[in-house]
């Protein structure tokens, strides 16, 4: 039997270490709750994945039922673009249209322009009418047919077959006028034309077109074609301050439209497209040539056959000469945008839409002034290199007596005088100095006349020259630059502004360094109520040219000095007892001695601008104010023209008209006695101003009398006829038979 051996343990052999089990950490709070969310968003998008690509499966096997090619994939594909494509234009022009559609609010809007306007000179006698109003005096169907044909062949031929605008006559005009090199024939549709006359203006930019669009349509979807051609044939402008077709046969023929024939009709008809061009009281040979390419088109689109049209080009029509007739289109049409302010702020109860105004205008002083601006021109213009002039005469109380607003009402109807701004140089000069004076300055504070730089820049004078210390008088009567610099610098320029906002500017004016040596957009109307706070002792002026305004039927609705603003104090007395000799020192000692009349004592300043671009003279007496602009329209520099040279040459000529026959009256500040009245005429003779004596005027107290007269006849009859304004059958008296009335 074997032994059984047990190996002896090894003494340098290590002991085995004890196996510990392995502990798995427990899992509990937070980090168990992101675990299980780990979990289950990965089960989730593992799902939606799946579920996706099964669905995605399906639908690519739906749609491949449906695959095209070829031509018939290329027809749907344009039809989808289409539809995108129109789906973006009509929200554009539901976007384009809203401004349009706008212009239609309001139940009245066929009112909107039936605002008609009588004008009346400050004596009564009636000078010109402005404004429409819807004639339903003559329907349609009185009309000759001539006239409705002419006017259709020459303005749109489709009328009948389009829905507002006509895209094949546009398109005919787009070619005839690329054929020609230049604008032949007008693409407008009469419905947009009206659109044109009933809610828009005359700018031609692309705004005032895609609004005319709009508006067309909307008047074909609220008219019928019979109602807007007859809007049309009654709303449309016709020259001659003339508005539809009615009114035009009144002043250029002398009869009603229904007695027209066919040359008259045709001659009308030629009217619509440049009223004032074709004119026959402007342009009797560019009429008749009109009027022949009309009966031209009669023919052309079979609306009468050339024996027809035979006649009327061998026998054209003959308007009335009205050549010597002078209205005063500028004064009329900035009136009648007075008008217009004053109508809308008129109690609601007064409904009325036909009126008579009365206005201040002087004919006398206005064919003055327009025939002293065109002999200078006439004769000087050349040596000069200027075009054009524009000029304001007021009353101190702001009363406009005249205005002329271009040398030619035909050739450009833009109003230089009310609209054209332009920088009036050392005219402004005057703000300066009285802004001084009214902060601690006198006529003889003295100030250096030398070198002064603002930054990088350094005005100098007119000579190139400095004169050292010298008084305000001094500095203002020679028109030193660096004087008035420095009065700005001193009192500052915000202060200047701030006056010469009281004092009726009411351009936008910046605050630059050469702001005190006019550098600023201003108009003629606005420097000439500025100055006339000067004349006025500094009380408040607003300039205006309606003084009265009643009904037909002679019931007063608005009246100046009851219902216009009530003057207030602007600048001090003490103020324009420095101010005022300081400019009457210019016109006798300094830049405007040209100015001068003989017997009168004026006071005014001088402008011109760099480059010699603008020059003026702004000036006034105890009885009037007047400021003259002369320039070119296209901003050309003038041939070295100065204010004080032919502006202040022209200026004298008005003026000294003016004056005559009236009772002159001193300046506010001056302390020398008035002048005596002048009797003789001062006025140099020309080839459109004969030399001879103004006619005698009414006195400031006869027409204070007149007034009251008025008023009492006005109270005791309850009618206007009564006041000498109107006769019974509406005609205008003139008294003295369309002289002025005597004193």
């Amino acid at each position: 039997m074997a032994s059984l051996r047990v190996p002896l343990p090894d003494p340098n052999r290590q002991k085995p270490k004890p196996r510990v089990p392995l502990r798995v950490p427990k899992i509990r709070g937070v980090r168990k709750f992101f675990l299980d969310l780990d979990a289950r968003l990965g089960h989730f998008f593992f799902a939606a994945s799946v579920s996706l690509r099964a669905r995605w499966d399906n639908f690519s096997a739906f749609m491949d039922r449906f695959h095209v090619a070829g031509v018939k994939r290329f027809l749907i594909e344009i039809t989808s673009e289409g539809m995108t494509l129109g789906t973006a234009g009509l929200v554009l022009m539901l976007a384009l249209a809203v401004p349009a559609f706008r212009e239609t609010g309001g139940e009245d809007w066929l009112k909107k322009t039936d605002l008609s306007v009588t004008f009346l000179d400050r004596y009564g006698n009636k000078i010109g009418e402005r404004g429409t109003r819807i004639n339903d005096t003559i329907p349609l169907e009185e009309l000759p047919d001539v006239l409705i044909k002419a006017t259709l062949a020459t303005e749109d031929r489709r009328f009948y077959d389009h829905f507002g605008i006509d895209f094949a006559g546009t398109f005919r005009a787009l070619g005839a006028n690329a054929r020609a090199g230049g604008v032949v024939q007008g693409g407008s549709s009469i419905t947009q034309q009206l659109a044109k006359n009933l809610f828009l203006n005359n700018e031609r930019t692309i705004e005032r077109k895609i609004n005319e669009a709009f508006l067309a349509l909307w008047l074909e979807a609220h008219l019928t074609k019979k109602e807007i051609l007859k809007l049309y044939l009654d709303r449309a402008y016709l020259g001659g301050g003339s508005y539809g077709v009615d009114a035009a046969a009144q002043y250029y023929f002398n009869k009603s439209a229904r007695d027209v024939n066919l040359a008259e009709a045709a001659m009308l008809a030629g009217l619509f497209k440049a009223p004032t061009r074709f004119a026959p009281h402007v342009n009797l040979a560019a009429a008749r040539a009109r009027a022949n390419v009309v009966l031209d088109n009669l023919v052309d689109s079979g609306m009468m056959t050339e024996g027809q049209v035979f006649g009327a080009r061998r026998n054209p029509a003959k308007p009335i000469d009205r050549r010597d007739e002078e209205t005063p289109n500028y004064y009329l049409d900035w009136a009648f945008r007075e008008v217009q302010q004053i109508v809308d702020k008129l109690p609601k109860n007064i409904s009325e839409r036909v009126f008579v105004a009365r206005t201040g205008l002087d004919l006398n002083i206005q064919r003055a002034a327009e025939a002293a601006i065109e002999d200078s021109l006439r004769q000087f213009g050349r040596d000069y290199n200027v075009g054009q002039a524009a000029m304001v005469v007021m009353e101190p109380n702001g009363i406009v007596r005249a205005m002329v607003g271009g040398r030619d009402y035909g050739e450009s109807q833009f109003n230089r005088a009310t609209d054209a701004q332009r920088q009036p140089g050392s005219s402004f000069k005057p703000f300066v100095y009285t802004t001084a004076l009214m902060n601690g300055f006198k006529p003889t504070s003295v100030v250096l006349d030398g070198p002064i730089c603002i930054g990088n820049w350094c005005p100098q004078n007119y000579g190139h020259s400095y004169g050292g210390p010298m008084t305000l008088m001094t500095a203002l009567t020679h028109s030193v630059n660096t004087v008035a610099v420095r009065l700005a610098e001193a009192v500052g320029r915000d202060k200047i502004v701030a006056l010469a906002r009281k004092m009726g500017v009411t351009s936008e004016i910046k605050i630059t360094r050469p702001l005190p040596l006019g550098a600023v957009d201003l108009t003629v109307l606005e420097m000439t109520r500025a100055y006339a706070h000067f004349a006025s002792g500094g009380m408040s002026v607003d300039s205006h040219a309606v003084i009265e305004m009643h009904t037909p039927k002679g019931e007063v609705v608005w009246r100046w000095e009851t219902d216009g603003p009530k003057p207030t104090r602007i600048i001090p007395a003490s103020v324009i007892d420095g101010i005022n000799p300081m400019l009457n020192s210019v016109a006798e000692n300094g830049t405007g001695r040209r100015a001068l009349i003989p017997g009168v004592k004026i006071a005014g300043k001088t402008g011109t601008t760099n480059a010699y671009r603008d020059a003026w003279f702004m000036g006034f007496s105890g009885n009037f104010v007047a400021g003259i602009w002369m320039g070119n329209d296209d901003y050309t520099p003038t041939r070295r023209m100065t204010g004080g040279s032919l502006p202040a040459m022209t200026w004298q000529k008005v003026m000294a008209y003016a004056h005559q026959g009236v009772e002159i009256k001193p300046i506010p500040g001056l302390k020398s006695a008035p002048a005596p009245k002048l009797e003789e005429p001062r006025v140099a003779a020309g080839p459109n101003f004969p030399e001879s004596a103004r006619p005698v005027t009414l006195s400031q107290r006869t027409s204070e009398r007149l007034r009251r007269l008025e008023k009492t006849l006005r109270e005791t009859s309850g009618n206007s006829r009564a006041s000498g304004l109107l006769e019974p059958q509406g005609r205008t008296l003139a008294a003295g038979e369309g002289k002025s009335p005597p004193r």
